[in-house]
C-alpha cells in the first residue's frame, strides 16, 4: 500500500445539549478528522482530542500541528506500508496518542476498505450489536438529573454512567438509585478526587454500583490500589491507561479490577486490541468509553466493543444523544442495542454535505 496524501479537517458540530464534567462544560464538539488516500482507497479517522488541553494534554489545534509536522511525514517514509507498520512509524514522536490513533484508524480504514474487509472482523468481533450505555454530565440540579436519567431510560438505555465531582456525588447517585432501583448504574470522576477523599468515596459502597471510574490523578495506581482496598465499589481505571503495558501494570498493583478501553486515548484500535487481550488474559472485564465522537469514531468503537471481553454497556450511544446531524448516516438504538456495521473498513463514510457544512478548516498534506 502506498500512502498518496492525507487531508485534515476541522469540523465543529453542535450538541444536542451541553456536556457538562469536571473539565468543563462543551456545547460544540471541535474534532480533528483525518482522510487517508492511499493507491488502492481512502480511509478516515476522527482525534478524540478537545478544544483545550484539560482531559489530556492533547487539544484539536495541536493535534493538527503535530500531524502535519511530524506523524504524516514519518508515515509517508515508510516503504511497503501497512497498518502494523504505522506506531513504529510514529513512535518517535513523544505522546499524541489522539493524534497518532485518528491517522493509524485512517490507514487500517483505507487497507481494509481495499480488501473488503470489515473492522470488526478484523479486530475479532464475536457479536453483531452490542448493548449501550449512556453517559450523563452534570446538570444544574437533582431533579433535572433525575428527568434527563428518565428520559435516557425511556430511549431503552441499558446502562447509565453519571459524571461526579466533590460536591456532585452522593446526593446525586442516591436519588438515581432510589427514584429507579436496581438499573445498572456506574460513576466517573474524570480524575476530580484526591487519596483524601477515600473516607467520602466509601459512601458510595450503599449504592450497589457497577464501577466508580478513574477517581484519582491518571498517574496515581498506587493511590488507585489503596482506594481499592478500602472500598467494596469496583474501581475502573481510564485516563491511566495509555497502553497495554500501562494495563498490565495496574492490574499487577491491583489498581483495577475492570477497565475502560478509550481507542483514542491509547494511540488507536490496535493498541486496544492487546488492551483486551491483556485483561482478558486476568479476568479483567473491559468496556469501551466514549470522547463525544461522530458517527466516524462511533462505527469503529462499535466494532472493537463487539470484541469477546467487553463485559458491560460501552458509551457506544445512538447519534441522536448528541447531535441533531451526525457526520454519517445516523446510528439508531434498537432494544438498547446499536448495529456493528459490516460494510468494508469502519462502514461508513461521512455524509459530503453535511461535512462541508461544519468544516471550519481543511488543509492538504501531500506525500512524495
Amino acid at each position: 500500500m502506498k500512502l498518496t496524501g492525507v487531508e485534515i479537517r476541522t469540523v465543529e458540530v453542535p450538541l444536542v445539549a451541553p456536556f457538562r464534567t469536571s473539565f468543563g462544560t462543551e456545547t460544540v464538539r471541535e474534532a480533528v478528522l483525518v482522510r487517508a488516500v492511499t493507491d488502492d482507497a481512502e480511509g478516515w479517522g476522527e482525534c478524540g482530542a478537545g478544544t483545550g488541553p484539560f482531559y489530556s494534554s492533547e487539544y484539536t489545534h495541536g493535534a493538527v500541528d503535530v500531524l502535519r509536522r511530524h506523524l504524516i511525514p514519518a508515515v509517508a517514509a515508510v516503504t511497503d506500508l501497512d497498518p502494523h507498520r504505522v506506531a513504529p512509524a510514529m513512535a518517535a514522536v513523544k505522546g499524541h496518542r489522539m493524534a497518532k490513533a485518528a491517522l493509524e484508524t485512517a490507514i487500517l480504514d483505507a487497507d481494509l476498505r481495499a480488501r473488503d474487509e470489515s473492522f470488526a472482523h478484523a479486530l475479532g468481533a464475536v457479536r453483531d450489536r452490542v448493548p449501550c450505555g449512556v453517559s450523563v454530565g452534570i446538570t444544574e440540579s437533582i431533579p433535572a438529573l433525575l428527568d434527563v436519567v428518565a428520559g435516557y431510560l425511556a430511549d431503552g438505555y441499558l446502562r447509565i454512567k453519571l459524571k461526579i465531582e466533590p460536591g456532585w456525588d452522593v446526593e446525586p447517585v442516591r436519588a438515581v438509585r432510589e427514584r429507579f432501583g436496581d438499573l445498572p448504574l456506574q460513576v466517573d470522576a474524570n480524575t476530580a478526587y484526591r487519596r483524601g477523599d477515600a473516607r467520602h468515596l466509601a459512601q458510595l459502597d450503599a449504592f450497589d454500583l457497577l464501577l466508580l471510574e478513574q477517581p484519582l490523578a491518571e498517574d496515581d495506581l498506587l493511590g488507585h490500589a489503596e482506594l481499592a482496598q478500602r472500598l467494596t465499589t469496583p474501581i475502573c481505571l481510564d485516563e491511566s491507561i495509555v497502553s497495554a503495558r500501562a494495563a498490565a501494570d495496574a492490574i499487577a498493583l491491583g489498581a483495577c479490577s475492570i477497565v475502560n478501553i478509550k481507542p483514542g486515548r491509547v494511540g488507536g484500535y490496535l493498541e486496544s486490541r492487546r488492551i483486551h487481550d491483556v485483561c482478558v488474559a486476568h479476568d479483567v472485564p473491559v468496556w469501551c468509553g466514549g470522547m463525544l465522537e461522530t458517527g466516524l469514531g462511533r462505527a469503529a468503537n462499535l466494532a472493537l466493543a463487539a470484541l469477546p471481553g467487553f463485559a458491560f454497556p460501552g458509551d457506544t450511544s445512538a447519534s441522536e444523544r448528541y447531535y441533531a446531524t451526525d457526520l454519517t448516516t445516523p446510528f439508531v438504538l434498537d432494544d438498547g442495542h446499536l448495529a456493528v456495521p459490516t460494510g468494508p473498513g469502519i462502514g461508513v463514510s461521512p455524509l459530503p454535505d453535511v461535512l462541508d457544512a461544519v468544516t471550519v478548516a481543511r488543509e492538504w498534506v501531500p506525500v512524495d
